[in-house]
């Protein structure tokens, strides 16, 4: 007979260890480590299963035509999974609790009239979601509902009705009667997700998985997770404002360069088509420490307000506090603003915000904060007419971006007379007629055109 193997699993990262650790070596993470039993593999089923040149395809056998697609009405989740879901497709979208993501599903289920829907509820009662129903205001027919977590009566429910889509909110919720684990354990998740990925497959339905997160902003359960679906997607945004976005981050089917953008009200999600009027405060006069930057968000441009604020300290150690900036880079800022243009910032509070609650991890916005930032120091304002797009070097040297003729076009599209770039891009915006392109290379040079 056999001897039993333990093996110990941490339920966060799926990190194994062959003894009990209170910390998992993975993940950093305390009391995560669960005991599980490795399975022993049976013996002779090497030469039962061994690949026979039967089994072989050529590549050359296989055409190029481009995968079959469900479009949406969607249209943010069409664009960000690269035109629309493939057949067959296991999606897994994760995000903060509260963030969004059923509302989003459930309002997209209600609006695909021309497919059937499976809405699979493991968190919610069948009153909680039809209530949410109603406040999107939509009924379709083709959507059904149910609320389950063992996984044989979900497979069972699938194959009776035979639905185009399956959405499951949440896969942590799931568990197997094959397993003896608790529901939202690395084992129970792992066989769930490997089970319904292979009943999409075998059976052509596209499945979507919503995921719960940790406090560090990953979703929870193993990583292999990740790796078994077909696309991962997160749903982000500050719960304080109105904005989410739609973010993918694996997609074996297209780009992963694109986003989508939402607006949450007592409605449900609605579709943000130009992001950048809303994104903008609309004022008529000028005040100082406000500076526009030309970013982009995937391969989607946008035009966002950098406001920042600049005021003697009253204590040894000035703040410097941001809200969707990086703080870090903020220091480096400073830092540069202070080496080569002598602004004396080390007895400076400095407090920067990007308007709208959105974070933006491009360094194209570099030239924009550095426009707020001299603005408030100076208390001169920039014009309101005037923005900006590049990333600054620790020389003080102004960087070229990509994506130029976009952000061109983007500024020009709303109304923007000037734009100052980096004068080394090569393609400095001939096409544009109602905007003057400014390339400058050095921070230096900058001040003193805006503030001579």
């Amino acid at each position: 007979m056999n001897k039993i193997k333990i093996n110990y699993v941490c339920q966060n990262c799926g990190a194994n260890s062959v003894k009990w650790q209170g910390k998992c070596p993975g993940c950093g993470e305390w009391n995560t480590m669960i005991e599980e039993i490795v399975p022993v593999k049976k013996q002779g089923l090497a030469a039962k299963n061994s690949i026979t040149s039967k089994n072989l395809d050529s590549l050359a056998d296989f055409g190029a035509d481009k995968p079959e697609r469900i479009q949406l009405v969607d249209k943010e989740i069409n664009r960000v999974t690269g035109g629309g879901l493939v057949p067959g497709s296991v999606l897994l979208i994760g995000g903060e609790p509260g963030i969004g993501k059923s509302t989003l599903l459930l309002q997209m289920s209600v609006n695909q009239n021309n497919k059937k829907i499976l809405y699979i509820s493991g968190e919610e009662s069948l009153d909680q979601i039809k209530l949410r129903a109603e406040r999107i205001g939509k009924k379709n027919p083709n959507c059904f509902l149910l609320c389950e977590t063992n996984l044989e009566n979900i497979l069972q429910t699938i194959n009776d009705i035979s639905p185009d889509i399956v959405i499951i909110d949440s896969i942590q919720t799931l568990s197997t009667s094959y397993l003896d684990s608790t529901a939202g354990s690395v084992p129970q998740i792992r066989e769930c997700a490997a089970r319904l990925s292979s009943e999409a497959k075998s059976n052509r339905i596209t499945i979507f998985l919503v995921g719960h997160i940790t406090k560090e902003g990953y979703i929870a359960g193993p990583k292999i997770l990740e790796h078994m679906v077909d696309t991962v997607l997160y749903f982000e945004g500050d719960r304080n404002y109105d904005f989410r976005i739609l973010r993918t981050i694996k997609n074996r089917f297209g780009s992963v360069s694109d986003i989508g953008i939402y607006e949450m009200n007592e409605t449900g999600l609605n579709i943000v088509l130009n992001p950048s009027d809303i994104l903008l405060s609309q004022r008529d006069i000028e005040i100082s420490g406000i500076a526009i930057s030309a970013t982009i968000e995937g391969i989607r441009p946008m035009l966002i307000e950098i406001q920042s604020l600049v005021t003697p300290t009253y204590y040894g150690t000035p703040q410097r506090n941001t809200t969707g900036f990086d703080n870090r880079r903020l220091s480096m800022l400073l830092a540069v603003l202070e080496k080569r243009c002598g602004l004396k910032l080390n007895s400076q509070d400095v407090f920067l915000n990007i308007a709208g609650g959105i974070r933006v991890e491009e360094p194209s916005i570099d030239l924009a904060a550095i426009a707020a930032i001299s603005s408030s120091y100076y208390d001169l304002p920039v014009k309101n007419t005037y923005c900006f797009a590049g990333e600054v070097g620790l020389s003080g040297e102004i960087r070229p971006l990509r994506y130029l003729d976009k952000r061109i076009s983007e500024a020009e599209k709303l109304g923007f007379k000037k734009i100052y770039i980096s004068s080394y891009n090569k393609n400095l915006g001939k096409n544009s007629k109602n905007i003057e392109i400014a390339p400058i290379d050095t921070v230096r040079k900058l001040m003193h055109q805006l503030f001579k």
